[in-house]
C-alpha cells in the first residue's frame, strides 16, 4: 500500500519539477508580449494564446506536487489545533469525501473533452492562433488525473498512519 503511494509522490513530484521549469519561459513570454504590445504597439495572438498554454502546462503538472508538499490551501486555524490522528482522519475524510469525486469528475470529462478536440484536430479560433489546441486540453486532463493519483496515495498514507496508530 505504502509502496504504490511512494510510487505515486515520486511520478507527481517529477512531473511537479519538470512544470516549475517552464516557468521562466513563460516569465519570459509575458516580457516580450509586454514589451511588444506597450512599446511597440504590436499585439501577438501567438504569444497571448502561448502563454495560456504555459500558464496551463505549469499549473496542471504542480497540482498534484503542491498538494503532496502540503502547498495547498487548508484552513490553519483549525488543523494547526488538531492532533496528529484528528489530522490524519480529517485528511482521509477530505479525501474520500471531497478531492476525490470532484477531481474524478473533471479528470474524467476533461479526457473527454480532449478526446473530442483531439478527433477534430481542433486549433485556435483565430487565424494567426495555434494550432493544436487539443494538447493543453490533455494536459488539462492529465494533470487532474495526477491529482486523482495523488489523493490515493495522500488517502493511503493517512489510512496506514490511523491503523498504526490503534
Amino acid at each position: 500500500m505504502l509502496t504504490f503511494a511512494t510510487l505515486i509522490d515520486r511520478l507527481a513530484a517529477a512531473i511537479g519539477k519538470a512544470g516549475a521549469l517552464v516557468l521562466p519561459l513563460l516569465v519570459l513570454t509575458i516580457c516580450i508580449n509586454v514589451l511588444l504590445r506597450y512599446v511597440f504597439n504590436l499585439g501577438l495572438i501567438e504569444l497571448e494564446e502561448l502563454q495560456w498554454h504555459l500558464n496551463a502546462l505549469t499549473v496542471m503538472c504542480c497540482l498534484a506536487w503542491a498538494y503532496q508538499c502540503d502547498d495547498h490551501v487548508r484552513v490553519d486555524a483549525l488543523h494547526a489545533r488538531f492532533s496528529s490522528r484528528k489530522k490524519d482522519w480529517v485528511e482521509l475524510l477530505g479525501v474520500i469525501f471531497l478531492l476525490l469525486p470532484f477531481t474524478w469528475l473533471v479528470a474524467k470529462n476533461g479526457w473527454t473533452i480532449f478526446s473530442f478536440s483531439w478527433a477534430i484536430k481542433e486549433g485556435s479560433p483565430m487565424p494567426s492562433g495555434l494550432p493544436a489546441r487539443y494538447l493543453v486540453k490533455g494536459v488539462m486532463a492529465a494533470g487532474f488525473s495526477l491529482l486523482v493519483l495523488q489523493g490515493i496515495a495522500i488517502g493511503l498514507r493517512a489510512l496506514s498512519r490511523i491503523v498504526r496508530s490503534q
